[in-house]
């Protein structure tokens, strides 16, 4: 995974940067407000650009939730340790995975890829080459905010660069200009359906693992609710978004099946 991810995100990093650049040397809107000494919309959108790298620096080489072992939790156990990870009643069955051998909390999975099991695991993203589960899902669904605003932003960037006319001295001189464009609406495209679809999804406090894979998945199949996580929306987004510990799943899915009616 280590030299992937490398190539990934370095593909991703130069990407960004040659759009952007591009986008400001070229004869677009940016580059008229900087020749005309009117800063403000450049210095933003160079900003943007920034957080968005970062951003998805941030959420390609954090720790998505991985499942500690026994022996890590107990190397581990400190004060700390006990704030952040959830306690599940002894009572609580928790199934071993039958891969890396760690006990699984409910809505964890392996990854074949990372060889970990993951917390509220919802995919593997090759984009960021790396888990998305239940410590930098919120983070995944800031840095697709992000990416959309500067997609949108340098669509419209580049569209103002161009002046079509039908002769191949115009091609020459607009190419960068008409391959960014195309290439941002294809991306712009991938990340407005990819967060639609999540904001969805965590609305109704699903992953993408478990809408896909519904009836494969044990405690969901032998649920007598439909999603015994679901909350209600805004309590679905509060946990989500604002939620500063894991959550013991266990405890929700247990009160919620067998709560009186």
């Amino acid at each position: 995974m280590g030299v992937t991810g490398l190539g990934v995100r370095a593909a991703h990093t130069a990407l960004s940067g040659v759009l952007a650049l591009g986008l400001l040397l070229h004869p677009t809107d940016l580059r008229e407000q900087v020749e005309r000494g009117e800063l403000l919309l450049p210095v933003i959108f160079t900003v943007l650009v920034l957080c968005s790298v970062l951003l998805y620096f941030k959420v390609s080489l954090m720790d998505p939730g991985f499942v500690k072992s026994e022996e890590e939790v107990k190397a581990d156990k400190n004060e700390e340790q006990n704030i952040v990870i959830p306690q599940v009643s002894s009572s609580i069955k928790m199934r071993r995975c039958g891969y890396c051998m760690v006990k699984q909390p409910m809505r964890a999975k392996h990854c074949q890829v990372c060889q970990h099991c993951v917390r509220r695991y919802d995919h593997h993203c090759p984009w960021i080459e790396n888990c998305v589960g239940e410590k930098n899902h919120p983070l995944f669904i800031v840095y697709l905010s992000i990416q959309l605003v500067v997609l949108l932003w340098g669509g419209h960037t580049a569209w103002s660069g161009l002046y079509f006319k039908q002769s191949w001295d115009w091609l020459k001189h607009n190419i960068f200009l008409l391959m960014s464009f195309i290439l941002i609406v294809i991306f712009t495209i991938v990340v407005l359906l990819l967060l639609i679809s999540h904001l969805y999804l965590i609305s109704c406090n699903t992953t993408t693992w478990e809408f896909m894979s519904y009836h494969r998945i044990s405690y969901l199949r032998h649920s007598e609710l439909e999603n015994p996580f679901d909350q209600g929306v805004v309590l679905n987004l509060w946990r989500f978004f604002c939620s500063c510990h894991l959550t013991a799943w266990e405890k929700i899915y247990f009160h919620r099946n067998y709560e009186p009616v």
